[in-house]
């Protein structure tokens, strides 16, 4: 005979088959946001992932909730950039650019004030505005492309370049995680933003570096 108390508790936890299905999303993104702190989730001894049901069914819920702008939650461009300011540390090499003068210091602050916009500008534009997603990431593309080439000019190694977008995209995802957790903001919001800033940070990235690699070759 079946022990109810047993049936309920396996009703109450969903593997992560269930749970990402419920949710619409494929489970290697439901194990990123449990990974990440974005969704709730426990580990057995087996090493499987256990998800609570109301929360999932939560997290359901706010991924038909309505959009709000990041600033309204308090993520303005000047809020981002001053993370930037707070995660910078004198002498830190990863936040290095090969620049001699005032003039060329101030250019980079500009530019990634303007990048900060570009990802701001994307992140908010509804999922239904491609146009509105498309321009703003051409913008991020712009800035990075030129970045790039700045660098390789520069002298820069390809993985001193990489070193210094890898460690400028970290204070950008840590805000908007913190913002959530401060504004108290639902997991599927929090997580459609963290998954969206880093699906965006990964291809310019990957711009990066061919951009890099294709200025590093012209100028031999």
């Amino acid at each position: 005979m079946t022990d109810p108390a047993s049936t309920a508790s396996t009703a109450r936890w969903l593997s992560l088959g269930p749970a990402s299905r419920l949710v619409g999303v494929d489970p290697d993104t439901l194990r990123r946001w449990a990974d990440d702190g974005l969704v709730e989730a426990y580990v057995t001894p087996g090493g499987h992932r256990r998800f609570d049901r109301r929360a999932i069914e939560t997290l359901v819920a706010g991924r038909k909730s309505g959009h709000r702008p990041l600033a309204s939650l308090g993520a303005s461009p000047e809020s981002l950039n001053r993370a930037y300011q707070r995660s910078y540390r004198p002498g830190a090499v990863a936040h290095s650019v090969p620049a001699n003068d005032a003039v060329e210091r101030e250019r980079y602050r500009r530019d990634g004030r303007r990048l900060v916009e570009a990802l701001v500008a994307h992140l908010d534009a509804p999922a239904t505005d491609t146009a509105a997603r498309a321009k703003a990431e051409a913008d991020a593309t712009t800035l990075v492309d030129d970045l790039a080439r700045r660098l390789a000019v520069a002298g820069m190694s390809l993985t001193e370049a990489v070193g210094l977008f890898v460690a400028a995209r970290r204070p950008f995802l840590d805000e908007l995680t913190g913002l959530g957790r401060r504004r108290a903001l639902d997991a599927a919001r929090l997580a459609a933003l963290y998954e969206a800033a880093s699906g965006l940070l990964d291809r310019l990235l990957l711009r990066l570096i061919a951009t890099f690699q294709e200025a590093s070759a012209a100028g031999r």
